[in-house]
């Protein structure tokens, strides 16, 4: 059986609102989103119930002790099933919030192994019944359609005790980075011309061979994509008769979960498929889609119940998504926090520093900043017209979080950043104390993307550089394998030992923050060792294998 604490997810920030238990004011609405009219009593809702877990503390530990090469229990992951045995919400959770539910007529619901969530599904008059307070319309925006409330609820406090949140209500999915208005605004900022990005470049630059591709039998890997974001297999096609050419390759996606969209490709899917299967070459990939069953389900939080409800799944796992932490409720963060726990380790892909025009701190994107996430920032070439060395591309995520505080694997080279460096933003900026990100990168400008059957240059984001990374992962992963050796899993304490070896230092350039009279778009800027622009650095693949394979 497949076991649970061993595998890596790489996901994106973006921005969308929260969930609360319990609020004194109206929950604030996207503006890009339209109001269209309340919705019919009689229609059906599916809310999820994040239910109160156990020993939250000792999954943790758990998982520093198989994440940490120097501990005997390095590499020795517990199965779903002993997960779920541990986070397993008490009977008496259980009990209170299933006659909660029922004594409100709801009895339509299902759960998953771990037990600590449940969907259910009812009537829009049952559940504004259930939770007192709240109105449920509709709302659209670029033709996608939700059932959301903007009025706070309340739920009573013998049943409050037993909840995380509740899911489908508040929180509006991210419209996502528009990886068109990154290429227009590099084009309209003077950005020098560049041969582009291919499958050929990033394995030149990172030193993988036409032999490094993947052979293990039982090794996998993983993108997901939500809402509009879909890939055709046509364009992966395409894409690797065009540029895989050199190297072993497959053309088509192994498994795919959920259904497929209809109408035009993504270009954010289309890249994470192309990039994560001409990296991770040879190496059976699968496509989580999650456009969302019903108008209150949240696409997110659907790919986590998933995950938690599978025991063979991939190793490695890539995603573009994520949320302001700043608008997020701390219940909704730290559950999602342990969610990241249960699968035992992610690598992470933030796109920038929120930029505002108007700002006195900076905004920072949830799932980049949980300790149990591996993030991935972006670099560009120095000299645009031959591979060479990297410098910081300044739509580079990097900082500090406001919620998590910085976990021990990361101290020493975060506070060795702050001493040397000896301009950094105001300190009224950022906390010198929380999570800081990211904790590696990968070239992220002027990609090569086909969809739609046309090669589109000029994509850019950590959108890009996040699938090259985990494809990387996945090569190493595929060498462990035929060694006997268990996949990398949690990659942060490992990380973090290594101290830079196996990856290229990345010194030169900052990335851009906020945009007002103080900083002036200033953000941090990459230095010597470890930075919260490009982490570590970049994958030299033959030395970062050696490192991770040769480990004992």
């Amino acid at each position: 059986m497949r076991v649970l604490l061993a595998f890596c997810v790489l996901i994106c920030s973006s921005l969308i609102l929260c969930e609360h238990l319990e609020a004194d004011q109206d929950i604030l609405i996207p503006e890009d989103w339209t109001r269209v009219g309340r919705i019919d009593p009689t229609e059906k809702l599916e809310l999820t119930f994040a239910l109160r877990q156990q020993n939250v503390d000792q999954l943790e530990h758990l998982l520093l002790l198989v994440s940490d090469p120097e501990s005997a229990q390095y590499g020795k992951h517990l199965t779903l099933e002993e997960v779920a045995a541990l986070v397993r919400p008490s009977q008496l959770t259980q009990k209170v919030v299933r006659h909660w539910l029922q004594s409100h007529g709801v009895t339509d619901c299902q759960t998953i192994l771990t037990q600590d969530f449940l969907q259910c599904t009812m009537n829009t008059q049952v559940a504004e019944a259930l939770l007192p307070g709240i109105e449920f319309h509709r709302y659209v925006r670029d033709g996608i359609s939700l059932v959301r409330s903007s009025s706070a609820y309340h739920v009573h406090e013998d049943v409050l005790q037993h909840l995380d949140f509740v899911g489908g209500v508040h929180r509006f999915p991210p419209k996502g980075q528009d990886l068109n208005e990154v290429l227009t605004k590099r084009r309209l900022s003077g950005a020098k011309f560049h041969l582009g990005n291919t499958p050929a470049t990033l394995r030149s630059r990172y030193n993988l061979t036409a032999a490094d591709v993947g052979s293990a039998q039982n090794n996998s890997q993983a993108v997901a994509q939500f809402l509009e974001q879909f890939y055709h297999p046509a364009d992966l096609a395409e894409f690797m008769t065009l540029f895989g050419r050199s190297f072993q390759h497959l053309s088509k996606i192994d498994r795919v979960v959920g259904v497929q969209g209809a109408g035009k490709a993504g270009l954010e899917a289309s890249l994470d498929v192309e990039y994560i299967m001409s990296t991770g070459a040879n190496i059976p990939t699968w496509v989580f889609t999650n456009p969302g069953r019903h108008e209150t389900q949240e696409p997110f939080l659907q790919w986590m119940l998933l995950l938690s409800n599978m025991t063979d799944i991939p190793w490695v796992h890539t995603i573009s998504y994520g949320d302001d932490e700043d608008s997020l409720s701390s219940a909704y963060m730290m559950r999602i926090n342990t969610e990241f726990m249960k699968a035992g380790s992610a690598s992470l892909g933030p796109k920038s520093v929120y930029a505002n025009t108007n700002c006195h701190a900076f905004h920072l994107s949830l799932y980049a900043f949980s300790p149990y996430v591996t993030t991935v920032g972006g670099t560009s070439f120095k000299n645009p017209f031959k591979v060479t060395y990297e410098v910081t591309d300044y739509i580079s995520g990097g900082g500090f979080s406001n919620v998590f505080k910085m976990p021990d694997y990361q101290v020493g080279a975060v506070e060795g950043y702050l001493k040397a460096v000896p301009v950094l933003p105001p300190k009224t900026y950022f906390n010198t104390s929380g999570r800081a990100y990211p904790d590696i990168a990968a070239l992220s400008d002027n990609y090569w993307v086909v969809t739609d059957r046309v090669p589109i240059p000029w994509v850019s984001g950590t959108s890009a550089s996040t699938p090259v990374v985990g494809g990387i992962l996945s090569l190493i992963n595929d060498q462990r394998f035929l060694k006997g050796l268990p996949s990398l899993g949690f990659l942060n304490p490992r990380l973090y030992q290594l101290q830079g070896q196996g990856l290229f230092d990345v010194t030169d350039g900052c990335h851009l923050s906020c945009l007002d009279e103080q900083v002036q778009g200033q953000g941090f800027c990459a230095a010597l060792s470890w930075d919260p622009v490009t982490g570590w650095g970049t994958p030299n693949y033959p030395a970062l294998l050696a490192a991770l394979v040769l480990e004992k």
